[in-house]
């Protein structure tokens, strides 16, 4: 009777090992499936000259370069901020234009789909993963977009710093190619000093009002003037 209880008990751990096992090998699949499919990213396109203008950067390049900046220029957030989920917000925050595509800043037919888009988007993407991840991730998506914490109101402030000094560096290529006017670029602006007043003035100061005294952003309605 012993020995039968012994072999059961062996028996009943042996399929308690390969059940864990195989739910191991279910989550590491499903999280390098999601890994293979950020590759895409690398693919999407944006609006804005890399700094020597020879081609238009990716999201991939995007996302890379504010994730540096967010780490070099942390000290200037207007709150204390964790920098390590400050990165991976960064990093998570265009995974959902593999689907949506990127919607360019001063695009006002695609702003109008934009919100739609992304969260089809995002729950199909970040819906690959194991369940815990997939909530975590959803859920540092939707604070990046909603700016509810110190946190994503610096990432969003990188966002949109990074765009800003890469037009200055190629002489606002991509602004005059376009026709941009001032007022487009501070109605894209009006919320960035949330996350750093003192990045906002200085992007104002050297990346956009000088633009407008070389000719390359617009100045219809007067803004500067007087």
């Amino acid at each position: 009777m012993e020995n039968r209880t012994n072999v059961k008990s062996t028996s009943e751990n042996c399929s308690c090992e390969c059940f864990k096992s195989e739910e191991k090998a279910e989550r590491l699949k499903a999280q390098m499936n999601f890994a293979l499919e950020l590759d895409k990213e690398k693919f999407i396109g944006r609006q804005t000259y890399l700094s020597g203008a020879a081609r238009k950067e990716n999201d991939a390049e995007h996302a890379w370069h504010m994730a540096l900046m967010a780490i070099l220029l942390g000290e200037y957030a207007n709150e204390k901020i964790d920098i390590l989920k400050t990165v991976t917000m960064i990093l998570l925050h265009d995974v959902v234009e593999i689907d949506a595509g990127d919607t360019y800043a001063y695009d006002e037919e695609g702003l109008k789909t934009q919100e739609e888009r992304e969260k089809r988007a995002a729950e199909r993407i970040y819906g690959m993963l194991p369940a815990d991840q997939a909530e975590r991730f959803y859920g540092l998506w939707r604070e990046f977009e909603e700016r509810s914490t110190p946190e994503a109101r610096f990432a969003r402030t990188m966002d949109n710093i990074q765009p800003l000094m890469l037009n200055n560096a190629t002489d606002g290529r991509a602004w005059r190619e376009r026709g941009i006017d001032v007022s487009q670029v501070f109605g894209r602006n009006e919320r960035t000093a949330e996350g750093s007043e003192i990045l906002w003035e200085y992007a104002r100061k050297n990346f956009i009002l000088p633009n407008v005294e070389k000719g390359n952003l617009s100045d219809k309605n007067g803004l500067l003037k007087g």
